[in-house]
């Protein structure tokens, strides 16, 4: 009975010192953001609570704040990782700060021009002479714009370009401008909800003019520096890991997704009724996801539970889970991850049109796809 006792507490012993081990091993790790806390983080937050983080040795703390001072805290190694612009990237690079981008989040820039559907404006080139709104001349509202004038051989000049703030919806409804400069997964759904109650002029309907039609611009992406990649690249490949694993989450599982945001975004519209129904559709789906659906079935799959919802919640209940399943299409991608070397020239031409660049950088050096998992994931 003693030997079977001494054995016992010898296997309780080595399992209690690799348990330590294995946390040991585990590093702290913070993610600088943008913004504030919001449903389009997601995979940020699915990649917390389906463990990937942890799968991957990373116990993570989330930081928010502005982007300029994110790229000047990972620049200088004071934080190893943030979710950051490309244009940011390049115009850091640009000033000698060695910030390297290592996933494309955005596959699509997310900004365009929103316009009333039954207004005379067909095309970009309608809008010479119009009243155009953007919060103001900076950021990627402001990178966007330039960007699709210029695909359409137009520049500033050619329209009235009105700083509104961040005002989109109340501007543009109330009639102050005739089109607006927008995050196009955001607050187009906003004016159309207004339009649908009849709360916004004329307007019964709107179209919007992406950026990503017209110019393969470099948007948001996971970002770290040139020290952490040459000493830690297995942090970095773990951290690309898992922010990839949780993007698949929420691309594949929208329902899941937004019940993890909950716990993070103050405020997200959810009744006891919603957070039923989307708990019945997470689990639902996990089974469909069980029989490996391609792409296109899971876009479908997407499709058809937002007219399940549209069909039992009004539209303040799924204004938030619209604007979720609106960004993942922005995301979404044959092969998530990976960044094209004709996307940062696209961005870096119209930076030095801007004259934010004085002359070309090595784009080389500003991102890799070295740690972006294999396709297939």
């Amino acid at each position: 009975m003693r030997r079977v006792q001494t054995i016992l507490l010898s296997l309780l012993l080595v399992s209690v010192s690799v348990a330590g081990a294995q946390e040991s091993q585990s590093v702290k790790q913070t993610l600088f953001m943008t913004f504030v806390p919001n449903v389009q983080f997601s995979p940020v937050y699915a990649a917390i609570e389906n463990g990937h983080m942890a799968d991957n040795g990373i116990v993570l703390e989330i930081e928010h704040g502005d982007e300029n001072v994110g790229v000047d805290l990972i620049a200088a190694n004071a934080r190893q990782f943030g979710l950051v612009s490309g244009e940011e990237i390049i115009k850091a690079r640009a000033n000698g700060r060695p910030v390297v981008y290592v996933y494309e989040w955005f596959q699509k820039y997310p900004v365009g021009i929103v316009v009333s559907a039954d207004s005379d404006i067909e095309s970009v080139g309608d809008l010479t002479g119009r009243k155009v709104g953007i919060p103001g001349r900076f950021g990627a509202s402001f990178n966007g714009l330039i960007a699709l004038l210029s695909a359409n051989d137009m520049q500033e000049s050619d329209i009235q370009l009105e700083p509104i703030g961040f005002n989109a919806p109340e501007v543009f409804c109330m009639g102050g401008v005739e089109a607006s400069v927008v995050y196009i997964n955001n607050e187009p759904l906003q004016i159309q909800q207004r339009a649908a109650s009849g709360d916004c002029g004329q307007v019964s309907v709107v179209k919007v003019f992406p950026v990503s039609d017209a110019a393969d611009m470099v948007s948001n992406g996971l970002v770290t520096n040139e020290q952490t990649i040459a000493e830690q690249p297995e942090l970095v490949r773990g951290m690309v890991a898992a922010f990839d694993a949780g993007l698949r989450d929420v691309i594949n599982n929208p329902a899941q997704a937004y019940l993890f945001s909950a716990a993070y975004v103050e405020n997200l519209p959810m009744t006891d009724a919603f957070r039923d129904a989307l708990e019945v559709a997470a689990a639902a789906q996990e089974e469909f996801l069980a029989a490996n659906p391609n792409r296109a079935a899971v876009a479908e799959s997407r499709a058809a539970l937002l007219g399940t919802l549209t069909a039992g919640f009004d539209d303040a209940t799924l204004i938030q889970f619209r604007v979720l399943l609106a960004t993942i299409d922005l995301w979404d991608a044959n092969r998530l991850g990976y960044s094209e070397a004709s996307s940062w020239d696209v961005t870096q031409g119209v930076l030095i049109d801007m004259e934010f660049l004085k002359e070309p950088i090595d784009l080389s050096l500003a991102f890799t796809n070295e740690f972006v998992p294999a396709e297939g994931g």
